[in-house]
């Protein structure tokens, strides 16, 4: 069988867009193998995942997404800006606001066009953020998880665990460059007070409006940007007094603004999506 594909980053995180609106590649392959092979930087097209676009009764259109280890995320905050650049663009789509089904629930991202009608920038409806730790989840004896101490090992740190629809442990540190990502990352994210697992973020405060991150993502590893982590720290900065509730958040692969409107409790993430490059494989 052979695909048409889309590779497309955003800021750095990079996707296979994949059309299976017709169903005829899920009849064909299992998503979760597939993801494994077409991730593949030596092997297949190389990315840190695989989005299907699919038909749905109740929105505009479904979006699924799983991570290079073949696991299944719930949401993407960068990968549901290419999701909706790509529909756009290619016409599937004809309205700049669009209602998406997510595994995380309803996300409604916004195309921000130039005068040529190609997409310079998306906006994102991101939802409300969850931060009752049964809900993330998060095994606590606390209703929420600000600052809470989590030991590693013989070591302890301080968390903030939010959800954007995914699992987020927020830690904040003096100098961002210093910290072991892959090491810390890891051990965090399959911590046992995290059932579900957990992206693990390292945020550097750089002034109220300015925060400086680094990401281990879940199933994925390092990454060049998490647009879910990018909300959740912005919120757990807010919570915490380091930030305003409005930031730029500067990621190894570009910047992306967060605002968390606290009268409808919603956070919008606006940030670029860019295509790559477009191909066929053969699986």
């Amino acid at each position: 069988m052979e695909l048409e594909f889309a590779k497309m980053e955003g800021i750095g995180n990079d996707f296979i867009i994949l059309d299976d609106r017709e169903g005829k590649i899920a009849h064909y392959k299992n998503y979760s193998a597939l993801a494994k092979k077409l991730c593949s930087r030596h092997f297949g097209i190389g990315a840190d995942g695989i989005i299907l676009i699919l038909e749905s009764s109740e929105h505009d259109m479904k979006f699924r997404i799983y991570n290079s280890d073949g696991s299944q995320a719930q949401m993407c905050g960068n990968g549901i800006r290419c999701f909706a650049k790509y529909l756009y663009e290619n016409k599937m789509i004809l309205q700049k606001k669009i209602r998406v089904d997510t595994k995380a629930g309803t996300v409604i991202p916004e195309v921000i066009t130039n005068d040529k009608e190609q997409v310079r920038l998306v906006k994102v409806d991101m939802g409300e953020p969850v931060l009752f730790c049964r809900d993330i989840p998060f095994e606590s004896p606390n209703e929420k998880a600000v600052e809470e101490r989590l030991t590693v090992g013989d070591k302890a740190y301080r968390i903030t665990a939010v959800s954007m629809g995914n699992p987020h442990a927020v830690i904040f540190v003096d100098d961002v460059e210093k910290v072991d990502v892959k090491g810390i990352g890891r051990s965090i994210e399959t911590h046992e007070r995290f059932p579900e697992k957990t992206n693990v973020e390292f945020i550097e405060v750089k002034s109220p409006t300015e925060l400086k991150m680094k990401v281990w993502e879940r199933g994925a590893g390092i990454t060049l940007a998490c647009g879910t982590g990018a909300c959740a720290a912005l919120i757990a900065a807010n919570l915490t007094g380091r930030a305003r509730d409005n930031a730029i958040v500067h990621l190894d692969g570009g910047d992306l603004e967060i605002h968390w409107d606290k009268e409808t409790n919603h956070i919008f993430k606006t940030g670029p999506a860019t295509l790559v490059f477009e191909g066929r494989i053969r699986i």
